[in-house]
Formats: C-alpha cells, sequence, structure tokens
C-alpha cells in the first residue's frame, strides 16, 4: 500500500487541534452527562422505563430531522465570521442554557407533569445542540485536506472528548452522595448549571480560534432567502439525493449506525449490573464502583484505543484499522460475562481495554473517512458539502441514538427489571446479562459486513486530491498568509 508524506502547509496547527478538540469535549459531554442524568428519571424519579426510553429517543428524531436541514443552512451561509462558526457560537448558547432548564424537575410532582416538562425543554435542546454540532462537524471535515492529517485532527478531538467520558460516569457519585445533595433529583438540578455553563464556554472556543475553508467557488452556493424559499427547498432534497447516492458514505452511515446502536442500547445495563447483580441492588455498597467503570473505559479509549488506532490506520489503511478494532472490541464484549463477578468486582476493568476499540476506533476513522467522502463528492457533483455529509452521517448517529434508547427501555422491560425495587430476579439480571452482551456483538458483526467493499484507500484519497487541484487550485483557509 502507497504512503504519502503530509506537506507542511496541510498539517494543522496544535492549538487549532486544540480548539477543535475543546467544542468535542462540549459535543461529547452533553450526551456523556445526560446518560448519567437519564437514570435519575427511573431510579429517583420512579418514572416507568419505557416513558424515559420515549424521553430519549422522541426528542431525538426531532434533532435527527433537523439535521439536513442545519447542514444545507450552514454549507451556503455566506457571511463575513464564516459558513460555520456563528452558528457555533449561537448553538452552544442555547444548548448550554436548555441543558440547565431541563433539569428542574422535582419528584413531588406528576409523572405526567415531568414527561411533559422534559419532553417540551429537551425539543429546544436538540434544536440547539443541532445548530451547535452540524456546523462543528462540517468544519473539521474541511480543516486539511490531507488523509492522514484528517485522522490525526479526528484523533486529537476524540482523545480530548473521551474527557468527557471520564469525568461524567462522577456525576452518578455526586448526585447519590447524601453529603453533597439532600437528594438525587437536588442534585441534578444544581449540576446540571454547571455542566451547561462548561459545554458552553467549551463550545464557544472552536467558533473564535479556528479557520474555515475559502470555498472555491461562491457561485454555486445557494442565496439563502425567503424569496428563494422554492428553490432551495429543491436544491436541498437534490443535496440529500446526491449525498444518499454517494455509495461509500451510506457504507460509513450504516456501519456507524450499527455499532452506535448497539453499544447505546446497553450504555446504562453497565450501572444496573453492577449495582443489581455485583451488589445485589445495595447502591450504597456500589458507592464509586460504576463511575470508575465508565472512567476506565473512557481512559482506555484516550490512551489506548486512539493512539494505536491512529497509528494502525497508518500502516493498514482506515478501512482496515476498523475492521481490527471492532473485531477487538467483539473479544471485550464476550469477556464481559465472566468480567462481571460479585466475588470479584475487580474483573470488571479486564473487558475493558478490548471493548473500548468499538467507539474509539469508531470515530476516530469514520470522521476522518467521511472528510475523504466529502472530496468525492466534491470531484463528481463540483460543490463543497461538508454540511450536508456532517448532517447526514449524524442524522444517522442520532437516530440510531433514539432508537436504542428506546429499544433500551423495551429490553429493560422485557427482561423483567422493576424499578420499583432494590432486589431483582435472578433471571431477569440473566437474561440482562445476555442482552448486554449479544447485542453490540451480533451488530458489530454487521457494521464489519458493511465495509467490506469500502473502497476510498491511501492512494485513491491521493488521486481525488491531485485531480480537484488540478480543476480548482488548492482551497485556501480564512487566515491563511497570501
Amino acid at each position: 500500500m502507497a504512503h504519502y508524506k503530509t506537506a507542511k502547509e496541510d498539517i494543522v496547527p496544535f492549538g487549532q487541534k486544540l480548539a477543535f478538540g475543546s467544542g468535542h469535549l462540549a459535543n461529547q459531554l452533553f450526551p456523556a452527562a445526560l446518560g448519567v442524568f437519564m437514570v435519575v428519571l427511573v431510579m429517583s424519579l420512579n418514572m416507568n422505563p419505557v416513558l424515559a426510553g420515549l424521553l430519549g429517543a422522541l426528542p431525538r428524531l426531532i434533532d435527527a430531522l433537523s439535521d439536513p436541514i442545519m447542514g444545507f443552512i450552514s454549507d451556503n451561509t455566506k457571511s463575513k465570521w464564516g459558513r460555520r462558526k456563528p452558528y457555533i457560537l449561537l448553538g452552544s448558547v442555547i444548548t448550554g442554557v436548555a441543558f440547565m432548564v431541563m433539569w428542574q424537575l422535582n419528584p413531588e410532582n406528576s409523572q405526567t407533569y415531568n414527561f411533559v416538562y422534559f419532553l417540551i425543554v429537551s425539543i429546544f435542546f436538540y434544536i440547539g445542540y443541532t445548530i451547535f454540532a452540524t456546523p462543528l462537524i462540517g468544519l473539521g471535515y474541511e480543516m486539511t485536506p490531507d488523509y492522514n492529517e484528517r485522522t490525526r485532527l479526528m484523533a486529537v478531538s476524540q482523545w480530548m472528548g473521551q474527557i468527557a467520558w471520564m469525568i461524567a460516569p462522577w456525576f452518578w457519585v455526586i448526585i447519590y452522595e447524601p453529603a453533597i445533595f439532600e437528594s438525587a433529583p437536588e442534585g441534578a438540578k444544581t449540576l446540571s448549571i454547571w455542566v451547561g455553563a462548561l459545554c458552553m464556554v467549551l463550545g464557544i472556543f472552536p467558533a473564535l480560534f479556528n479557520k474555515e475553508m475559502i470555498v472555491p467557488d461562491k457561485d454555486k452556493m445557494a442565496d439563502l432567502s425567503m424569496k428563494q424559499l422554492a428553490a432551495n427547498t429543491k436544491e436541498f432534497v437534490r443535496g440529500i439525493k446526491l449525498t444518499l447516492k454517494n455509495k461509500p458514505f451510506i457504507k460509513l452511515c450504516g456501519a456507524t449506525f450499527f455499532i452506535f446502536n448497539g453499544f447505546q442500547t446497553i450504555a446504562q445495563f453497565a450501572m444496573f449490573i453492577i449495582v443489581y447483580y455485583l451488589f445485589n441492588g445495595d447502591k450504597v455498597a456500589a458507592g464509586t464502583w460504576p463511575a470508575w467503570f465508565g472512567t476506565v473505559s473512557a481512559m482506555a479509549t484516550a490512551f489506548v484505543v486512539i493512539p494505536v488506532v491512529t497509528k494502525l490506520s497508518e500502516k493498514v489503511g482506515k478501512k482496515n484499522a476498523f475492521i481490527i478494532a471492532t473485531l477487538i472490541s467483539i473479544i471485550g464484549y464476550v469477556l464481559k460475562w465472566w468480567g462481571f463477578n460479585p466475588a470479584n468486582p475487580w474483573l470488571m476493568f479486564i473487558p475493558i481495554p478490548f471493548l473500548s476499540f468499538g467507539i474509539g476506533g469508531l470515530f476516530t476513522l469514520m470522521m476522518s473517512m467521511t472528510a475523504d467522502v466529502c472530496d468525492l463528492d466534491e470531484l463528481n457533483n463540483e460543490e463543497r458539502r461538508e454540511g450536508m455529509f456532517g448532517a447526514v452521517y449524524w442524522w444517522m448517529v442520532k437516530l440510531g441514538t433514539a432508537l436504542a434508547l428506546l429499544t433500551s427501555g423495551v429490553v429493560l422491560s422485557l427482561v423483567g427489571f422493576d424499578q420499583s425495587v432494590d432486589v431483582q430476579t435472578v433471571e431477569t439480571l440473566t437474561n440482562l446479562r445476555v442482552a448486554d452482551i449479544v447485542i453490540p456483538v451480533f451488530t458489530a458483526l454487521l457494521a464489519i459486513v458493511l465495509v467490506w467493499k469500502y473502497d476510498i484507500t491511501e492512494t485513491k484519497a491521493h488521486e481525488i486530491r491531485e485531480a480537484l487541484i488540478a480543476r480548482r487550485g488548492k482551497v485556501k483557509h480564512n487566515g491563511d498568509k497570501a
């Protein structure tokens, strides 16, 4: 396999990578915190797991549907501040404030009241999240045209994103610590304000410090005015059709859908298994074990998986690195059967270095591969549409997340989980542990099948880039020297 040296001008400065990574830290901290906070709905507000699953699923469906619209708007915005950065700034503020308001719930309220209140505010939260995240993803695709530098950029952003998953599990400990808060709902109220404010600040950094690509041919950008609404609607539909006709991209979306869907479906199960299987429903005895499980998983991803996958992709290519990482994760999921052992809780950490290759390898490589696909799309259609590709890609992620959260609640009900009791039956816990393994293994195998014939290698990516340069010259970024 041919390898090409990264040109000096294609290297993204480390400060730029950190600024972009801070945006991804916010982008990851929101869902990471949300996953922990959602447990409060079931365990402390006594909400039915199916209703809690609906609260996770319904707003995300609305969020997913708005992603392509935001992608189209971001791709075609003409402002002196750029196509992406104004929306990143605005979206980070809306999302941060909405997250604070969303968790102001009281246990004395009826289940119906809390359900409706949370649903309405979370819709505003996800609208802001779309305004923030979709342009942020598109920004990353255009920051460098180099095949391997794209992976290194995404590796830094994903590494910083893992910080969210290192600290978020401790939110569970803080919320349920009686020495800090009188009750878990009170803890969620207060902590949500701190989390929302932190994410707001982190999300602003890419808007302030990152450079955007200067679009080679602005004449082909749509005019975002009410007069052109009909024409823009037609162009929007055409853009989605072009995106969905890109076969390499569809393979990436499908693989992401399956792996992330499998991961998200069982994401909360580890906490339930630790509390109810390892410690027989004793939340005090469970203590910080769930937090350590999440933190060590994130640390393994940041310090082992991302560096290994980044180097592996440079040696064997992105597709092969993805397949290898996914196979390693399957080993980790299977090892969880022996790792979760009431006689020795320390064994739960054995599978972590293996299973962490699933999500760690997924987003480091898939986001880099999508940037390559954007070049192929420009070669075929003579347009830069990073926002649309990012939107459709994350639409697939969010659709998977919505279905996964709904499925998660359904699975909890099917295995017989009873949120009103502290001690679950042996049959319930066995079925829950089986689901915790079988679901992500099955979806991982489907993902491997999908990407098996993905064909954008380093050689092909280099050829695409050379063809683009020959046609329209090298692209420039705002702030570059003339």
